[in-house]
């Protein structure tokens, strides 16, 4: 935290990030913002970005303030753009309202914009500060992990038993983990442009992949599924129209467009690599979702398609929920698939734990995040 900053300074920054927290799904390709105005003491505006292509939560804030703003601090959770999109940018607006302080969350770790709207706010006499908090890095750590590469950030959600396993055998259909860990993940869903499965957990589950108890946001949900060598039923309720709910993705190889007929109606299908390809790339598959418009991935992937992605350095972050169960017996699936990590170094650094029910969910980066 800037150490010129008060503690008062900080809860009207702990306000703004609460404020960002609602726009949490809905905003994407931008990142979810909140914005405070305070004059003599009073929070006399606030606003939060609500979706892309509508007024930035400094636009929303301005207006809710009015000609209260002259003379006031504008506290955001991340640093006023300075250029223009659909919007206007806000730093002039924020400029030309009459603002004469900022405090913001964070500089913007887009680097179209990385610093420029601090200094044209300082080039017209404004004081602006950085606090740097955790918990405006965390409101954007999806955007971060997007604004600059060619591939969605992604999150990948396993689950074992304190042994390692994720089943007790091959197409075993059993819980493994409490009901609040299964909530969690629903609840998780919700901040993501998409979650995605394998193939492998469709044929033997057959989910829904829904967000229950059902949830309303403006952008609408995404499910993915990942074909590695071979199609899936075209029954599969994963592929069933919901309301609320864009068409269902599925990610095949190039090689495999023939037997992926079957799905074509059902779903949207996204083939990646050459035409000679027979297993998916998931490095292209990654990429021709980004290319789709999906910039956030909450993988649910089985032992395959986990440890492909965690191989391929393609996980942003990783949920690792913990069953206090044992299931040493031979036959057991093992959480990953024997896939080499040897000369792997993801850097990972786990930096939240969280008691689930009788169960535990640790979370970490694989080091590509930081913002």
């Amino acid at each position: 935290m800037d150490p010129h900053l008060s503690p008062t300074d900080q809860l009207y920054c702990e306000r703004a990030y609460e404020l960002g927290a609602r726009a949490v799904g809905n905003t994407s390709p931008n990142p979810p913002v909140g914005a405070v105005v305070v004059a003599d003491g009073c929070i006399v505006g606030e606003g939060y970005h609500h979706r892309a292509g509508e007024a930035h939560a400094e636009i929303n804030a301005l207006a809710h303030a009015g000609d209260a703003a002259r003379g006031a601090t504008l506290y955001v959770s991340i640093e006023p753009c300075a250029h223009a999109g659909r919007v206007p940018a806000c730093a002039p607006v924020v400029a030309d309202a009459g603002i004469v302080r900022v405090v913001c969350g964070i500089a913007d770790p887009n680097p179209r914009n990385h610093g420029a709207g601090i200094a044209y706010l300082r080039e017209r006499g404004i004081e602006v500060a950085i606090s740097g908090d955790p918990q405006a890095r965390e409101l954007v750590e999806i955007f971060a992990g997007s604004v600059s590469s060619n591939r969605p950030y992604v999150a990948l959600k396993m689950a074992m038993s304190l042994d390692g396993a994720i089943a007790s055998r091959r197409g075993a259909q059993h819980w493994l983990t409490s009901e609040d860990v299964r909530l969690y993940v629903r609840e998780l869903r919700f901040a993501y442009d998409a979650v995605m499965v394998g193939a492998g957990t469709v044929r033997v589950d057959d989910p829904q992949l829904t967000v229950r108890p059902p949830r309303r946001r403006l952008r609408p949900f995404v499910r993915v599924v990942a074909c590695e060598t071979q199609t899936i039923d075209a029954t599969s309720r994963i592929l069933t129209q919901l309301d609320g709910y864009a068409p269902t993705i599925v990610l095949a190889p190039a090689g495999l467009r023939a037997q992926l007929a079957n799905v074509s109606g059902v779903a949207d299908v996204i083939f990646a690599g050459d035409a000679s390809c027979r297993q998916l790339d998931l490095q292209s598959a990654m990429e021709a979702l980004r290319a789709a418009g999906i910039y956030s991935v909450l993988c649910e992937g089985g032992p395959t398609l986990g440890a492909r992605l965690i191989a391929a350095g393609l996980v942003d972050r990783l949920y690792w929920a913990i069953a206090p169960v044992l299931l040493g017996r031979e036959g057991t699936v093992p959480v990953l698939a024997s896939v080499d990590f040897s000369t792997l170094n993801p850097g990972l650094r786990f930096d939240r734990t969280q008691r689930l029910g009788n169960d535990v969910m640790l979370s970490g980066t694989l080091g590509r995040n930081d913002v």
